[in-house]
């Protein structure tokens, strides 16, 4: 009896789809890494060159992944890549797996929201200039080191920044010219600079959802290949 051949493409295949784990469990049980919380927020793409995609946020309960609402979602308009070598001013959505420090907005935070929460003041900037000390940080006001063309004038955003969560990307330990102010925030008008944004009522369902105590972190991936979700 001849032995059929399993060709090496066709082994990595089965490799890949092993690691990834059954297609009908939960997306967050078939990922590498959830943040060690019970809350998980996802947002994912078709692919590296989608704007559009889905928000989904779970919980952690009995042991199983839950899924806790959903929302359609905007993605940069430079599409989505590798967050760990994305290079500032591509309008890109770096992908990964990232902590969630805080949320803001120019609005008050809604009804039932529990996560720290900073106000938008006339007065508040995030800064994006490479050369100065807080890069990728939320400066008040801005300092003379950290160009107003290279910063964001938060409200100035009335729409997009009405409430949001600021996303750890590049935010620990930042490195500069991978890309400063990366937010969950309400959408604007089409596609964006490189966040991931949600309708208004979606951003206020998650604020209200988000306990710091459950340690939620946000994935940020596409549907299949090199940056697939599963792979955060």
């Amino acid at each position: 009896m001849r032995r059929a051949l399993v060709t090496v493409p066709v082994l990595f295949a089965l490799a890949g789809s092993l690691a990834a784990g059954p297609p009908d469990r939960p997306l967050p049980a078939r990922m590498a890494d959830t943040g060690g919380g019970t809350q998980l927020i996802t947002a994912e793409a078709p692919s590296a060159g989608s704007t559009r995609g889905r928000v989904t946020w779970w919980e952690l309960r009995r042991g199983r992944w839950t899924k806790a609402g959903s929302a359609p979602a905007r993605f940069g308009s430079g599409g989505l890549v590798e967050g760990r070598t994305r290079e500032q001013g591509t309008s890109t959505t770096p992908t990964g797996l990232y902590g969630l420090p805080y949320a803001f907005g120019i609005r008050p935070a809604p009804a039932g929201a529990t996560y720290p929460y900073r106000r938008v003041t006339e007065r508040s900037w995030w800064c994006q200039d490479n050369a100065a000390r807080a890069y990728n940080r939320w400066v008040e006001p801005r300092p003379s080191d950290c160009r107003a063309a290279e910063a964001e004038h938060l409200i100035t955003y009335r729409a997009q920044y009405a409430r949001g969560l600021v996303v750890g990307f590049n935010y620990a330990k930042p490195v500069r010219g991978r890309g400063a102010g990366i937010f969950l925030h309400v959408n604007g008008s089409g596609a964006t600079a490189g966040c991931v944004s949600v309708p208004a009522g979606a951003m206020d369902r998650i604020l209200a959802w988000a306990k710091p105590g459950k340690r939620p972190h946000l994935a940020i991936g596409t549907a299949s290949g090199p940056t697939r979700i599963t792979r955060y």
